[in-house]
């Protein structure tokens, strides 16, 4: 179960300026490849729709490493298709299908499974190259904590929505690109080799956020 809807806090001092300055660092820029695959719910990882695990496996992306918190998160489950659902992963582009062996690998998407949230990975099929999408719901010292730590790692995207409803962060780190969005009650993390700018994650973001529950 979710908790109640919440308002994201703005960041710590500079992070207004901060976006302003990410625009023109970044480009602002927008599209990205295309979506394909059929993901399958978070607890099937070998179903034909997707590949979901609870299970971290090796560190790679950005960061997010928050101070303990005395109040628990609260599980998050979603079945794969629906996170991000076969028309829009075809979308994005037409050459991701389903990973059968996938395990989480990024940094942040570890962290996200640590907070007990949901994490889905979708196969190029010509690359190999995976795109991992992870979303938790952290409680509330948690989640400030893990936007803090995305806030002083990466730069703001403005393009990813309006702050306070929704804080977005990029960055490119060793091999792959991280994006780090913080929505209400929600923490979501999308990272892959494949990303190299913000804008390439931008149409993942806006499907994720769309097919989130509200509140």
């Amino acid at each position: 179960m979710l908790r109640p809807p919440r308002t994201v806090r703005v960041r710590a001092a500079g992070v207004a300026l901060a976006v302003t300055a990410a625009c023109l660092l970044a480009g602002c820029t927008s599209s990205g490849p295309g979506p394909s695959a059929t993901p399958g719910a978070p607890d099937a990882p070998n179903q034909s729709n997707g590949s979901a695990t609870g299970s971290p496996g090796a560190s790679q992306g950005a960061s997010a490493a928050p101070e303990e918190t005395s109040e628990p998160s609260e599980p998050f489950a979603m079945a794969c298709e629906s996170l991000l659902t076969p028309d829009q992963v075809y979308a994005f582009n037409p050459n991701y299908g389903t990973d059968p062996g996938y395990e989480p690998s990024g940094t942040a998407v570890v962290a996200v499974v640590d907070e007990g949230g949901t994490a889905c990975g979708w196969m190029n099929q010509t690359s190999g190259e995976i795109i991992e999408v992870a979303v938790a719901t952290p409680s509330d010292d948690a989640l400030d904590a893990h936007g803090n730590a995305a806030a002083a790692s990466s730069n703001p995207v403005p393009t990813y929505g309006t702050p306070p409803e929704v804080e977005g962060y990029f960055t490119r780190a060793g091999t792959a690109g991280t994006a780090q969005v913080f929505t209400g009650a929600y923490w979501i993390v999308i990272s892959s080799p494949e990303l190299f700018e913000p804008g390439d994650a931008q149409q993942l973001v806006a499907s994720v956020v769309e097919n989130l529950p509200a509140g």
